[in-house]
């Protein structure tokens, strides 16, 4: 149960980012002046970067969870790093 919100909080944070990247292009179209644009480009790269961290928070937590029951500590270690270069790129 726990894990259908984190997945449903998720896809309402995108839906909102998918919101306001509309919101950026109308104000593309419309010729908005572009200091307007750039604060709402910064939003949502906030935004993205949150939904972005809450996912690999989760990862992180079942990495974490799935390597003790298992006992493959260093390999599941290795994975997890590699997600987490990968993401900060």
């Amino acid at each position: 149960m726990e894990n259908i919100n984190k997945t449903d909080n998720v896809i309402k944070r995108l839906r909102r980012i998918e919101g306001q990247i509309k919101g950026i292009q109308r104000m593309v179209s419309q010729n908005k002046c572009c200091p307007d644009i750039l604060v709402q480009v910064a939003a949502a790269r906030a935004a993205l970067n949150k939904v972005g961290g809450i996912i690999l928070e989760n990862h992180m937590k079942d990495c974490i969870k799935n390597s003790v029951e298992l006992e493959d500590n260093d390999q599941e270690l290795d994975k997890l790093i590699d997600t987490i270069l990968k993401y900060t790129k």
